[in-house]
């Protein structure tokens, strides 16, 4: 006889923990980056500022927001492992913090993901497809939350094609800061979890 699979039972988080986690993370993927750089034979890919730039970062973030909370409102299981995983991240963090959740991620996923890792396999659909697996499985929290990752490995494949269709790694770290800020900012006020400061 089967015993119904439960749902690993974490800890509640506290805003500190969640702020330290996400710092360390940023940095470990900052330091991959940077030895991949400095071992591998592929080169970054190009920052270049410029408003146009920033603007289509800023319209690709909300899209994927928008397509997020579509899936999220049709997708039952999307919605229990989102709200699982959100629950564990978001839920301690003030308004305020969501700056950091937007910059923190946003950066240092994009740099790794888009920056270094889709050059060096290429900048063309296998490239896309490794880097958005990979960055999927970053996502992975335990076994029931394999919605979560499909997810967020379809949102690495809209930033990869961002970032190989303008060449700009600017484009897809734009879009990803503008989706972790605003798309948390909906689930936290959606969830009666709205504090400007902790």
């Amino acid at each position: 006889m089967n015993e119904p699979s439960q749902e690993p039972q974490f800890e509640p988080l506290s805003r500190v923990q969640v702020l330290i986690a996400m710092g360390v993370t940023a940095v470990i993927l900052l330091i991959v980056a940077r030895i991949w750089l400095s071992f591998g034979n592929a080169a970054l890919l190009p920052v270049r500022l410029d408003w146009l730039s920033a603007g289509l970062g800023v319209a690709l973030g909300l899209g994927i927001t928008a397509a997020s909370w579509i899936v999220y409102r049709l997708w039952e299981d999307y919605r229990n492992s989102a709200d699982f995983y959100l629950n564990l991240v978001i839920r301690p963090l003030s308004v305020v913090d969501l700056i950091w959740l937007g910059l923190l991620p946003g950066m240092s996923e994009e740099l790794l993901f888009r920056g270094v890792m889709l050059p060096a396999f290429g900048l063309n659909w296998v490239g896309v497809a490794i880097s958005s697996l990979c960055f999927g499985v970053l996502h992975f929290s335990g076994s029931k939350q394999w919605p979560y990752v499909i997810w967020a490995t379809v949102v690495g494949v809209i930033l990869g094609i961002g970032a190989v269709e303008t060449g700009n790694l600017l484009v897809p770290v734009v879009a990803h800061v503008t989706t972790n800020m605003v798309s948390s900012l909906i689930w936290k006020q959606g969830h009666g979890n709205i504090s400007p400061v902790a």
